[in-house]
């Protein structure tokens, strides 16, 4: 292949990078089906698609870290083979993964050192803080050197992990999902930032997101992907949210239909029905993770629990469904203590979905059927004289998988052979099959595509609605503004801040979630 002749390449600055018609398969699976991608140089490009979309490999592919069947990469109008990650830094290719990469018992100033990938022999120390230090200089982020990351918070982490590619000087930065740990100001803050040294000329910029606000406010120009296709490519200036989403999923219908608001009644508020009061629980390594938590949840309310990762958000949650012991403090539903039995669930209608709920709400090598009768499969019609009876269990979950729209193979497929939004559907099925009166939620749509995310968030929104109470933990600060009642921050293992969602600031939300709020 020939480079196009206005293509002239760059010795210095932000590069162009093209792809042509890269096709990339996983056996009989088309991840990427002949995409051809233009990001001009010195710009920031947003990548938009539903999960399963391709974004993922497409950058892969791009860094060297997949090679397609097909198809080139073009750097600066040059066709180049990258078969390596080295390859792409040799190119001046960088990428910010969405898991963090930082070495745990390393330094800062380690791991910085360490991302130049050749080291010498011996190691000036002295030099390299006062190289590192005036690094840092230059950018907005503040990280002590001898820190080690698990002396650090989240965001922090992220920074950390785009701090070690711009030391490098990348002329072409890929990041897949750069916001999803930070506050709404650590994220305009790093966007910001990077949007900056892009329109200085020092490097272009490929960001993979979901969320339509960071395109509109940072990004130049935006590329949508459908199904390993690229099915759009326009200025920013020259769309807008509602034409990018019928795009992602295939028509303006079913755009309005999963990007719509849930459905939300003006049901008055009840009395509480959960109530937690001086709440104390342990972390994994015996530090204090949640420390005198208070809140109250009031039937027909969603309440919303704000925080960056590592806030005590996790710990919280698990202590709440028996999941984690409590040090101290009282769980109530109702007017009864709460003790997270199988029989209190089952008398008091507590319901919860966990984060991860293949890993901590289902046993994956089990049937569907199963999994959605893990509630019920003690208790007639399932069982009689002591006996189960399958085919019941096999009826309900036929008629639990229609109602909930689980794509499975059948009632008896295993758990573990459907999508993460499938699952999801399973055991909303098996929680909700009966009126909920406390439904406990951790991060219910994280990794989930558009349409998943659509659905769940109108089931959530249904208990509400039903007149049950509803504790919504979540690191998305969008979704909590969705679907919300009343909002309430957490950081360092107790509530810091609450709102009525109505009349949040997500800037003052977020000085609360960064602790930096007085």
């Amino acid at each position: 292949m020939t480079a196009p002749l206005d293509r002239v390449p760059r010795p210095t600055g932000a590069l162009a990078l093209d792809t042509f018609e890269l096709t990339k398969r996983f056996g009989a699976f088309t991840a990427l089906d002949g995409v051809s991608l233009h990001v001009r140089p010195g710009t920031v490009h947003a990548l938009l698609g539903e999960n399963g979309a391709g974004k993922s490999t497409l950058v892969k592919c791009v860094v060297g870290y997949q090679r397609a069947e097909h198809g080139a990469v073009l750097i600066d109008g040059r066709e180049r083979d990258i078969a390596t990650p080295v390859v792409a830094r040799e190119l001046g290719i960088g990428m910010v993964y969405q898991h963090f990469t930082v070495v745990p018992g390393m330094t800062v100033a380690e791991n910085l050192l360490l991302a130049r990938g050749k080291l010498p022999a011996v190691i000036d120390w002295k030099a390299v803080r006062a190289e590192l230090t005036a690094f840092l200089a230059t950018t907005p982020f503040r990280l002590d050197l001898d820190a080690t990351p698990q002396d650090l918070s989240a965001g922090q982490k992220q920074k950390l992990e785009i701090l070690k590619q711009l030391l490098l000087k990348p002329r072409l930065l890929i990041l897949d999902e750069p916001t999803s740990v930070l506050t709404p100001q650590e994220a305009d803050e790093v966007l910001g930032l990077l949007r900056d040294r892009a329109h200085a000329g020092e490097c272009s910029i490929v960001m993979i997101t979901h969320k339509f606000r960071e395109v509109s406010a940072y990004a130049d120009d935006v590329s949508v992907l459908r199904k390993g296709r690229l099915v759009a490519a326009h200025r920013v200036a020259d769309t807008d949210p509602q034409q990018l989403a019928a795009e992602m999923v295939g028509g303006a219908d079913e755009a309005r239909t999963e990007f719509a608001p849930p459905e939300r009644s003006g049901l008055p508020r009840g009395a509480p029905r959960l109530r937690v009061t001086s709440l104390v629980v342990d972390g994994d390594r015996g530090e204090r993770a949640v420390d005198g938590l208070e809140i109250a949840v009031h039937a027909g309310v969603i309440v919303g629990i704000a925080g960056v990762y590592g806030s005590g958000q996790r710990e919280f949650a698990e202590s709440l469904v028996g999941q984690r012991r409590r040090v101290s403090g009282e769980v109530w539903v109702g007017d009864e203590r709460f003790r997270a039995t199988r029989a209190q669930n089952q008398r008091l209608k507590v319901r919860s979905l966990p984060e991860e709920p293949l890993r901590n709400a289902c046993v994956g090598e089990m049937s569907v059927a199963a999994n959605i009768g893990l509630r019920r499969f003690d208790q007639a019609p399932v069982v009689r004289a002591g006996w189960l009876r399958g085919r019941f269990l096999r009826e309900r979950a036929r008629a639990l998988i229609h109602t909930f729209g689980v794509k499975t193979q059948g009632e008896q497929a295993p758990i573990r052979s459907l999508s993460g939004g499938n699952v999801q559907r399973a055991v909303l099925a098996r929680e909700l099959s009966d009126d909920a009166d406390v439904l406990i939620v951790s991060n219910p749509v994280f990794g989930l595509d558009f349409a998943a995310v659509a659905e769940i968030h109108q089931r959530l929104m249904d208990v509400r609605n039903r007149g049950g109470a509803v504790l919504l933990i979540s690191e998305d600060l969008d979704e909590l503004m969705t679907l919300s009642d009343r909002i309430a921050v957490m950081s360092e293992g107790r509530v810091v801040h609450e709102t009525d969602a109505v009349t949040a600031d997500r800037n003052a939300l977020g000085a609360f979630m960064g602790g930096t709020a007085h």
